[in-house]
């Protein structure tokens, strides 16, 4: 029986996907459930399965292809069975291994491992790691100019780091005569300016901003890390914090959807975290009923697992608000962009030494700024600031946390 293998729709938001690389060759056997490829999707790499017995007939979009949801990316079939009606481009023999042997048409010659085309046959029998190959692709560094580190000769994302380095000093590879080059757009990327234009452009931001004092909750902090275990950070303290403070503020924890306002009863944080070349936004289900500790492992777990591209559609979906914090990086204050359709994303600056009065006198005082990021149509200018009010009482005395 024939069984046609598409592009299926791995994500929730997923419009088109990649093929990464093909884990099954044209003329291997396949059982249903067998992993035939990986695929990167908007938001993470997944892994496309099998929905039929039989021979991988044929490959119709190859390695770093692009392809909208639905179409078809390869075929299954019984060895003798003549599938032109499903890929009009093959015959009915079977193709041969690790080719396209079942095609009418000739093929194109095999490109070079470079920055336009890794994918060809030779890099694909390179064994590398998913995030190998794309860093690779996206640097313009041959795979099959690489000695892999990893388990097995594998290549992975420190080999490429090491050689995509050595290779800029000397020779500054994939630059054209004009001093540019040209960098497709990964799946994430796209997925990021669609959203952003969805975002930005129909819904009219508004933004408040408070500093708080942080010197008791590093205290806290510090006390907490001292006993053992998982260590907690800040960010971890700001989770807790704006999840209790939703809780007391249910109408900051909603979606906007269209003709009516969706108010949650529990909270489903969405973390930003920044990735290789883009965002995303793991969930931190359920925030308002779990412990620091809670907390600061599974953020932990879903920020490394975020930056390995791991993710399950059901990790990355479903927030009710959301927290960006580019403290780590130095930045004092900033504005962030709603997540769609959520109605408020807290932007959350570094803590740094401030000059402040304080009993008369001018101290130092740990401080950190805070802006809100407020959809209109949901949120009103004084509900925002009451929130805001409740994340800063709760920050500055962070008994209120386990009260």
């Amino acid at each position: 029986m024939i069984t046609r293998v598409v592009m299926e729709a791995l994500s929730p938001t997923m419009e088109e996907g990649r093929v990464v690389q093909w884990l099954k060759h044209e003329g291997d056997a396949i059982k249903t459930g067998d992993v035939l490829a990986e695929v990167e999707t908007d938001k993470a790499i997944m892994e496309l399965t099998a929905r039929g017995d039989g021979v991988l007939r044929a490959i119709v979009v190859k390695d770093g292809e692009t392809t909208e949801v639905g179409n078809l990316v390869g075929v299954i079939a019984g060895a003798d069975e003549d599938i032109s009606g499903v890929a009009p481009a093959a015959r009915g023999g079977q193709g041969g291994q690790g080719g396209p042997g079942g095609w009418d048409t000739p093929l194109e010659p095999t490109a070079p491992a470079t920055l336009t085309a890794v994918g060809g046959e030779e890099a694909r029998r390179i064994k590398a790691s998913p995030l190998a190959r794309r860093m690779a692709e996206e640097r313009g560094v041959p795979l099959t100019a690489i000695t892999g580190s990893g388990p097995g000769g594998r290549i992975i994302k420190r080999d490429i780091e090491s050689t995509s380095s050595a290779l800029t000093a000397s020779t500054a590879p994939g630059w054209g005569g004009e001093g540019w080059r040209d960098v497709p757009l990964t799946q994430l990327r796209k997925t990021i300016a669609r959203r952003l234009t969805q975002s930005l452009a129909p819904i009219p931001h508004f933004f408040l901003t408070s500093e708080i004092d942080m010197e008791q909750a590093a205290e806290a902090r510090a006390a907490l890390n001292a006993l053992g275990g998982e260590k907690i950070s800040f960010n971890d303290i700001v989770v807790k914090v704006v999840a209790m403070a939703l809780t007391q503020h249910p109408e900051c924890n909603a979606w906007w959807q269209e003709t009516h306002i969706r108010y949650f009863r529990d909270v489903h944080l969405g973390m930003a975290v920044a990735v290789e070349d883009g965002l995303i936004t793991p969930v931190v289900q359920h925030a308002h009923a779990k412990s620091l500790r809670q907390i600061a492992t599974e953020s932990r777990d879903l920020a490394e697992r975020a930056r390995a591209r791991r993710l399950t559609p059901a990790e990355y979906t479903g927030s009710t608000f959301s927290i960006s914090n580019l403290g780590m990086f130095g930045i004092d204050e900033f504005t962030a962009v709603i997540n769609p359709p959520e109605a408020g994303i807290l932007a959350v600056g570094a803590i740094t030494e401030r000059p402040v009065a304080r009993d008369g006198a001018v101290v130092g005082r740990k401080r950190m700024r805070v802006t809100m990021s407020c959809d209109h149509r949901v949120i009103d200018g004084a509900t925002g600031a009451r929130f805001l009010q409740t994340v800063k009482r709760m920050l500055e005395n962070p008994l209120a946390i386990v009260w």
